[in-house]
């Protein structure tokens, strides 16, 4: 059975995505930064087994990882944080975290894996950006940016890995129904933004998700899909 790792997989959209998959067939390893409750329950609900450890921490990543002998067939890079502000205002911690978690975890989760994946040759890559990343957004400038160098990342790797039958893609969803979207914002002014008059929800990202992973996205590499409702 395929076995994909899934970054950040303990609710919202990880969680949903974990969902799916186990659904297709795969053979999930969930992840989350610590042992809670959500990942605990999840893993019982799925039988499937989880790593902790600080995406943001290159040395914990590789020790973790690098305890899997067998190469994964996929690997999901949706762990993420958002610590939004004014960038005349914003202080060096929040830059740096938010980079450190969103974009460095992918050179910190990917490295480890890639040399076996390539032995392989055979795999699927899918990164999690966000339309922030593409289009950038006011208040957001370290989540813009790190967004915005995980797609440019993985257009880079895709080159790198498509001899070796290896799929590099990036998912970037809009407004997404979880709990990083703080409902004490104007939710019914920002829907307007969006042609399709609503939210989106974990699932139908996480179906696309599925899909790069499946047989049929075999000849999908370096793209970026949008799941936004028409935003762009």
């Amino acid at each position: 059975m395929a076995k994909v790792f899934i970054s950040g997989s303990s609710r919202g959209i990880g969680a949903a995505i974990a969902r799916r998959v186990v659904k297709s067939g795969f053979e999930v390893v969930l992840h989350g930064r610590k042992e809670s409750e959500a990942l605990l329950s999840l893993s019982k609900e799925l039988k499937s087994p989880f790593i902790c450890f600080d995406v943001a921490d290159t040395n914990g990543a590789k020790k973790e990882l690098e305890k899997f002998t067998e190469p994964f067939f996929g690997v999901v890079l949706n762990a993420g944080i958002a610590d939004d502000g004014a960038f005349p205002a914003l202080s060096e911690e929040s830059w740096k975290n938010v980079i450190n978690t969103n974009l460095n975890s992918f050179y910190n989760i990917l490295n480890p894996l890639i040399m076996s994946m390539a032995r392989a040759k055979k795999g699927r890559i899918v990164t999690i950006s966000s339309v922030s990343g593409i289009l950038g957004n006011r208040g957001q400038s370290n989540y813009s940016a790190a967004k915005a160098g995980l797609i440019g990342a993985s257009k880079s790797l895709a080159i790198e890995l498509a001899s070796r039958n290896i799929t590099v893609n990036v998912v970037a969803p809009g407004l997404i129904m979880t709990d990083m979207i703080d409902e004490n914002l104007p939710l019914d002014e920002i829907k307007k933004m969006i042609p399709a008059n609503r939210f989106g929800s974990p699932m139908e990202v996480a179906g696309i998700v599925n899909f790069l992973l499946s047989d049929e996205a075999s000849y999908i590499t370096r793209q970026v899909i949008g799941v936004n409702g028409g935003m762009i």
